[in-house]
């Protein structure tokens, strides 16, 4: 859980720089370790499928929504 959400984290703050293998090896995951977190935080709703420069993965809208009004 906590892989998760440094993820999330890092995907956040990553804005399409990284694709997200290498984003995932950044914060210390090997491939399994991120293609697991993938699936988890896209059947969540949290990510979708969405080509951001290097990264296939984006911040879902509602996402975004909620991480502004903090």
């Amino acid at each position: 859980m906590e892989n998760k959400d440094r993820y999330l984290k890092a995907l956040i703050e990553n804005n399409g720089k990284l694709n997200e293998t290498d984003l995932g090896e950044k914060i210390g995951l090997n491939d399994y370790e991120t293609e697991e977190i993938i699936v988890q935080l896209l059947s969540e709703y949290k990510i979708e499928y969405f080509e951001n420069r290097n990264c296939n993965y984006s911040i879902m809208k509602t996402m975004k929504r909620k991480n502004n009004s903090r």
